[in-house]
């Protein structure tokens, strides 16, 4: 397994850790001190506002789990599709990142898109 597809299932750990010390914990190790992470609802910069994100979209999507597509991967770049939904059953929402690595082997920037979300109420 390379580097970059282990740093990827750990990105996606992350954004399942419900413990918010463990989530913490799981951003240090994975992302950069100033990495981006720029999608069609969020920009933000840093672990902090990180973790804020990811917080937010648990509790948004309360006890779903994402899940990991296949990784494309080469140099310092990384793309991957990946499911929300309830363990077992069908995705609520599907998207696709893109995960630029820094000379430290840590995340550095995410460029996520959304193609499938819930319709709105």
């Amino acid at each position: 397994m390379s580097d970059i597809q282990q740093l990827v299932e750990q990105y996606i750990a992350v954004w399942n850790e419900t413990d918010p010390a463990a989530r913490r914990q799981g951003i240090d190790a994975v992302f950069a001190a100033d990495a981006r992470y720029t999608d069609p609802l969020a920009d933000v910069t840093g672990r902090d506002a990180l973790d804020a994100v990811i917080a937010a979209v648990q509790a948004q999507f309360a006890g779903l789990v994402f899940t990991l597509g296949p990784v494309d991967a080469h140099h310092d770049i990384a793309r991957f599709t990946w499911e929300l939904g309830p363990a077992g059953g069908e995705s609520l929402v599907v998207g696709f990142d893109v995960v630029t690595t820094g000379a430290d082997g840590l995340v550095q920037h995410v460029l996520g898109f959304l193609d499938k979300v819930p319709a709105a109420a």
